[in-house]
């Protein structure tokens, strides 16, 4: 991405809005949309029946951000490794195991939460700006990734990777729910005009403006931060499937102090710390949908807890180990993760969504691409 605005420049919103980017089985009754991309990726379908509508060309303007990225990924790292669009930066990437409750409700017990069983994983925690350099402490949304492994099953992507990811920051909503606003949106934030990042706040519109201003914030460790998967997913197959939302917290209410002269990395150096000492647990939720009322399009409206609760689905634990090393944090750097990566039963739901499919592996591809590794799934 082109180099931001310097902060004297700008207004603390307008910097935390230019801070923040982008980061099928259907009902018997609902034919799929072959819709395609330029890349001649298949436009997901929707699910008229959980609440999914398609608005006019959304499919086009999914590629339209996904070429306004890659333009201004290919820019910024033209003589450099290529990062991330959203979520350069790492905290690291850990060794997990994700253990399924021994017992579960028959609505939770599908796809991937199978009663009693255990799957390996990796973790990657990171920061959401868009400036790899910025130091831990500054406010900023921050993003925790889960790839299960060796998952069995039928996926929902052609090439079928053996993996289902989960994909969560720690704000409950996300900041635009409509095609047209991302698209305004990112012209934007990529743009080198000063007046058009002026208007950020306008393309956003007063709620997705305060929305992104308040996912900021400071945090003292990413294995105690509560996370969410912001918008919502599909659990099951068939009638009996359902819309969730899902979350993760950690297992102890304990909390690190804020440190009072932090290093820059310090949230990775914290991680380091408590693992090197002891295993780390966390737990997975899932919340499922408990009124129509309750969007599955509109990404921008929490669903309150106290309407839809989160049941605990699995454990986490992430064990005592060393995992800042150039081997470990290379393959960081190489691993994607998208909603898509996932079993037919956990179908992503919703515009952002299915944006996501287009957006994020245009981006994998080439920033693969660009560093010259070949893209593939860790067993």
């Amino acid at each position: 991405m082109p180099n931001l605005i310097r902060p004297m420049c700008l207004n603390p919103l307008l910097q935390t809005l230019m801070a923040i980017s982008v980061c099928t089985v259907v009902h018997a009754n609902t034919p799929p949309i072959a819709l395609k991309t330029t890349n001649n990726i298949v436009y997901p379908s929707v699910d008229h029946d959980l609440g999914e509508r398609l608005p006019p060309n959304e499919a086009i303007k999914a590629t339209e951000i996904a070429d306004i990225i890659e333009a201004s990924i290919r820019k910024q790292y033209a003589t450099s490794l290529a990062l991330r669009d959203a979520h350069p930066k790492a905290h690291g990437c850990v060794r997990a195991e994700f253990k399924i409750n021994e017992t579960l409700p028959k609505n939770l017990a599908q796809g991937v939460f199978v009663p009693g069983k255990t799957y390996q994983a990796w973790i990657r925690f990171s920061n959401a700006s868009r400036d790899a350099t910025q130091a831990d402490i500054k406010s900023d949304a921050r993003g925790m990734a889960i790839k299960l492994l060796d998952v069995p099953g039928k996926k929902l992507l052609a090439d079928a990777p053996a993996t289902q990811d989960f994909i969560m920051i720690n704000h409950p909503v996300f900041f635009v729910n409509d095609p047209d606003r991302y698209i305004s949106f990112m012209q934007d934030i990529n743009s080198d005009g000063f007046l058009k990042k002026l208007h950020l706040p306008f393309a956003l519109g007063m709620k997705g403006t305060w929305i992104a201003f308040n996912s900021k914030s400071k945090i003292s460790n990413p294995l105690q931060t509560r996370y969410w998967s912001m918008v919502p997913y599909q659990l099951g197959v068939g009638t009996e499937r359902q819309a969730v939302k899902y979350s993760a917290r950690a297992c102890s209410t304990i909390t690190t102090p804020m440190p009072h002269a932090p290093h820059p990395n310090f949230l990775r150096e914290t991680m380091q710390s408590d693992l090197q000492k002891a295993d780390a647990c966390m737990e997975f939720l899932v919340q499922p949908r408990t009124s129509n009322a309750m969007s599955i399009e509109d990404s921008m409206t929490e669903w309150k807890e106290g309407q839809a609760p989160f049941y605990k689905v699995a454990t986490i634990r992430i064990p005592q180990q060393i995992f800042d090393t150039p081997d470990q944090n290379k393959f960081c750097e190489n691993l994607s993760f998208t909603p898509w990566h996932a079993q037919l039963e956990h179908k992503p739901l919703g515009a952002i969504n299915r944006m996501r499919k287009v957006i994020y592996d245009r981006i994998s591809q080439v920033r693969h691409e660009m560093n010259s590794i070949h893209r593939s799934e860790p067993y």
